[in-house]
C-alpha cells in the first residue's frame, strides 16, 4: 500500500521522536504571535485588536470555516476532492432554517445535516459511481444548492409572519455557556491592559462567555475525527482509499463504500456549518448568507495540510481577520498591518536560511510594503477593511504551499478492478 512515509513508520522509528519536538514548536510559534499581538496592541493602543468582544466574534466567525473545513478533510483524505462545500454549507442553511423554525435549533441542526448529506450524496454518485470530474461535480452541486435555496426559502417562508421569499421568520438559538465568576473576573482582568496577562484574559473571557453548544459539538467533531481517522483500523482504511486506492482493494477494503461514506460525512459537518450560521451567527435564515466560507474553509484544509490541527489553525486565522473588520474596523486592521510586516519579515529571513532566496526576497518586498503602508497611514480604508478575510486566504495559501502535501490519490478517478 503506498502511503506517507510518516503514516507507516513503526512507533519506535526515529521519527517518531521528532513529534513532541514538532508540537513542542509549534506552541512556541503560537505564543511568539500572541506575544506579538500583544505588543502591537500596547504600542497602537488599539485594543480591539483583541479585545473579549473581538475574541467572541472571531470564535463565532472560525467554526463554519473549521466545520467547512474538517468537511473537506473527510472527502479529500478518502481521495475525492470537495470544491462542492459552499454548495453544501449553503443546503445546510435552508435545512437549518426550515427545521429549526418548526421544530427548534436542534431539530435544525440535523436538518441541516440531512440537507448537507443530499448534496454530499450526488457529489459521491457523480465522482465515484460515474467517474465525473471532482471539480465539475462539486461546481455543479455549488450552482445547484443556490438555486435550490432560493427556490425553497421562497416556498417555507413566503406567507410566514416575519418572514419572506428570500428570509425565514427569526429562530431560536441553541443553548449558550456562561461560567460567571470566570467570566467576569476575565472581562475585569482584560480592562487593565496588561501586557500578555490582559490579551490571555480576553482569550478566557471569549470561551466562557456566551459559547454556544455548537461550537462545542464542533470541538467534539474535530477531536473526534482526529481519533478517528488516525488513531482507528477504520481510519487507516479510509485513508488508504486516498493515498492508493488500488493497493486498498487488494487488501479487500471497499474503496467505493469508504469513498461514499467519506463524502456523506463530509456534507453532514459541511451542513452543521450552515446551520451554526443560521442559528448562531445570524438567528435567521437569509439568502446567500454563508458568504464563501465554505471555499474559506477549503483554503484552511489546505493550509493546515490536510490535517486537523492545521485546519484549526488556518480557520482561526481567517476567523480572526474576519471578527476584526467586522467588529474593530479600520484602526484595528491598520494595526494588524505591522504584525503582517514583522511575520514576512521573519519569513523571508527562514526562507533564505533555506536556500529559498526567490521566495524570501518576494517575502522581504510584500513585508517592507507593508511595514511603509502601516507608517504612512492612520487607518485602513473602508473597502480594503472588508477584504481582510480573504487577502488574507492568498497570502497564507501563498507562503504554505511549499510545505504541503495533498493525499497522493485526491482528485484521481477510480474503477473497481483496476488493481487486477
Amino acid at each position: 500500500m503506498t502511503m506517507a512515509p510518516e503514516e507507516l513508520r513503526p512507533a519506535g522509528a526515529p521519527a517518531e521522536a521528532l513529534v513532541p519536538r514538532r508540537r513542542i514548536s509549534i506552541w512556541i510559534w503560537v505564543l511568539a504571535g500572541f506575544a506579538l499581538l500583544s505588543l502591537v496592541r500596547v504600542l497602537t493602543g488599539a485594543h480591539e485588536v483583541d479585545s473579549a468582544g473581538t475574541m467572541r466574534e472571531a470564535v463565532n466567525a472560525a467554526v463554519p470555516i473549521a466545520l467547512a473545513a474538517l468537511a473537506g478533510l473527510w472527502s479529500e483524505r478518502a481521495g475525492v476532492v470537495n470544491i462542492g462545500l459552499e454548495g453544501m454549507m449553503i443546503l445546510g442553511t435552508i435545512g437549518a432554517g426550515y427545521f429549526g423554525y418548526w421544530y427548534g435549533p436542534w431539530a435544525g441542526v440535523v436538518g441541516a445535516m440531512l440537507f448537507g448529506m443530499i448534496g454530499a450524496a450526488l457529489h459521491a454518485l457523480a465522482t465515484v459511481t460515474f467517474g465525473v470530474d471532482h471539480i465539475v461535480s462539486g461546481v455543479a452541486i455549488n450552482i445547484i444548492a443556490i438555486g435550490a435555496a432560493a427556490f425553497l426559502a421562497d416556498t417555507f417562508f413566503s406567507g410566514l409572519q416575519g418572514g419572506g421569499p428570500t428570509q425565514s421568520p427569526p429562530l431560536d438559538e441553541p443553548l449558550a455557556i456562561t461560567i460567571p465568576g470566570i467570566s467576569d473576573a476575565m472581562n475585569t482582568l482584560q480592562d487593565k491592559h496588561w501586557f500578555v496577562v490582559s490579551d490571555l484574559a480576553s482569550v478566557v473571557a471569549a470561551v466562557t462567555t456566551s459559547l454556544s453548544t455548537l461550537t462545542v459539538l464542533a470541538i467534539v467533531l474535530i477531536v473526534g475525527s482526529a481519533l478517528l481517522l488516525w488513531r482507528t483500523a477504520f481510519g487507516l482504511r479510509l485513508r488508504s482509499c486516498g493515498e492508493s486506492p488500488m493497493a486498498a482493494e487488494t487488501l479487500g477494503i471497499n474503496v467505493y463504500r469508504y469513498k461514499f461514506l467519506a463524502v456523506l460525512t463530509s456534507g453532514a459537518i459541511a451542513g452543521i456549518g450552515g446551520a451554526f450560521i443560521v442559528l448562531v451567527s445570524s438567528g435567521i435564515y437569509q439568502n446567500g448568507q454563508t458568504g464563501g466560507r465554505g471555499y474559506i474553509g477549503l483554503a484552511a484544509m489546505i493550509f493546515g495540510n490536510w490535517r486537523p490541527a492545521g485546519l484549526v489553525m488556518g480557520s482561526v486565522l481567517f476567523g480572526y481577520t474576519d471578527a476584526l473588520q467586522l467588529r474593530a474596523g479600520g484602526e484595528a486592521v491598520h494595526a494588524l498591518l505591522i504584525i503582517v510586516a514583522v511575520i514576512l519579515l521573519g519569513v523571508a529571513v527562514l526562507q533564505y536560511r533555506r536556500g529559498m532566496r526567490a521566495a524570501a526576497i518576494t517575502s522581504l518586498v510584500i513585508g517592507i510594503g507593508f511595514a511603509v503602508w502601516f507608517f504612512t497611514t492612520d487607518e485602513v480604508p473602508g473597502d480594503f477593511t472588508r477584504m481582510t478575510p480573504y487577502v488574507t486566504t492568498i497570502l497564507v495559501l501563498g507562503l504554505a504551499a511549499q510545505r504541503l502535501r495533498m493525499p497522493a490519490a485526491d482528485g484521481v478517478r477510480y474503477r473497481r478492478g483496476q488493481a487486477g
